[in-house]
């Protein structure tokens, strides 16, 4: 069954302790993007099952919730 707040709390979990936060607007802007294209593949192709767009986009809301979060932290050093 797919549970869309506590899957997304966890992909951000996940990455958050595979990857480091993003260094800036640039970096982050870049990856959501990557992710987005993913997407966009994933539309554009045919055979690709509903999970897998679902699991795509879980991704897209984890990258712009770490983006999110890397501008609370760029914020926060004013």
């Amino acid at each position: 069954m797919m549970n869309i707040e506590k899957d997304i709390k966890e992909e951000v979990k996940k990455a958050e302790n595979k990857f480091p936060e993003y260094n800036s607007y640039h970096e982050g802007f870049a990856i959501l993007y990557e992710e987005v294209d993913e997407l966009w593949d994933n539309v554009k192709g045919k055979g690709i099952s509903i999970q897998e767009h679902y699991d795509e986009a879980k991704q897209i809301a984890c990258t712009a919730i770490r983006y999110m979060k890397m501008c609370k932290r760029m914020y926060e050093k004013k």
